[in-house]
């Protein structure tokens, strides 16, 4: 088995001989290189009482990497927002400064909506 018993997720009993627990480091999705994705940006205000955020969608890659993206883009706008499942999420409507940073740092931009 080799791996730590307490890396197994959602552990089940098996009888087969060939079964083989899940590990959380397998899961890992490998992040593709900057100019082999492409994000859409979009303006969004849905479930957040009126207030306006921007939008990034269609990140590949790990969560590590997703939340560093995430925290340089709200250091360079200045603002707050959150980064998980995939998404990040910008205070404010940054939309076009979002693009322009995310191109400039070698991403294909892809502006969704208005």
């Amino acid at each position: 088995m080799g791996k730590n018993k307490r890396a197994r997720i959602n552990v089940v009993y098996s009888t087969n001989p060939d079964f083989s627990y899940d590990h959380e480091d397998d899961m890992e999705e490998e992040t593709l290189a900057p100019d082999k994705q492409t994000l859409k940006i979009l303006v969004d205000r849905k479930g957040r009482k009126g207030k306006v955020a921007t939008v990034i969608e269609g990140f590949v890659g790990s969560e590590d990497d997703l939340k560093d993206l995430a925290k340089d883009l709200k250091s360079k706008c200045g603002v707050g927002g959150s980064a998980k499942d995939g998404e990040i999420i910008i205070q404010g409507e940054v939309r076009d400064k979002v693009m322009k940073l995310l191109s400039d740092w070698g991403y294909g931009v892809k502006r969704v909506g208005g």
